[in-house]
């Protein structure tokens, strides 16, 4: 048996490929659009893992994918938490639960899928803006 992919359902296909692709840093490996049967299909990786993919679903006719909570969360090892926070909370993402200890940080995608960074190896020394900063919203 092999993993092959996660699934998740978005309403804004740009948004999405630009939050995970730009923000969060994993990198586009195809893309299959298919306007005969109304839906895109992009899947992604991350640089360290490309076998393990999340596979983006865009259907062409509206819907409206409430919470996103039942899904649990998406978990990725970042080299430096700080910096990738920071490179997020500059394209616009929230940071949820800020990477206080240097160790764990939680953000949503545009559609509230809860996105787990955690710092690789030995967490960083506490750090400002971050140690003081507070929860926001639900991860």
């Amino acid at each position: 048996m092999k993993y092959l992919h996660t699934m998740i359902r978005v309403s804004d296909i740009d948004a999405s490929v630009h939050f995970f692709c730009d923000l969060l840093g994993l990198m586009e490996t195809r893309r299959s659009d298919r306007k005969e049967h109304s839906y895109m299909l992009v899947f992604l990786a991350a640089p360290d893992s490309p076998d393990a993919e999340i596979e983006l679903t865009y259907n062409y006719a509206p819907e409206v994918y409430a919470g996103g909570r039942n899904f649990g969360h998406l978990a990725f090892r970042v080299e430096n938490i700080y910096e990738t926070c920071k490179r997020m909370m500059d394209g616009g993402v929230v940071i949820n639960r800020p990477p206080r200890d240097g160790r764990m940080a939680f953000v949503l995608s545009p559609d509230g899928i809860s996105i787990e960074l955690l710092q690789a190896g030995d967490p960083l020394p506490a750090a400002e803006p971050w140690s003081s900063m507070q929860n926001t919203g639900a991860w």
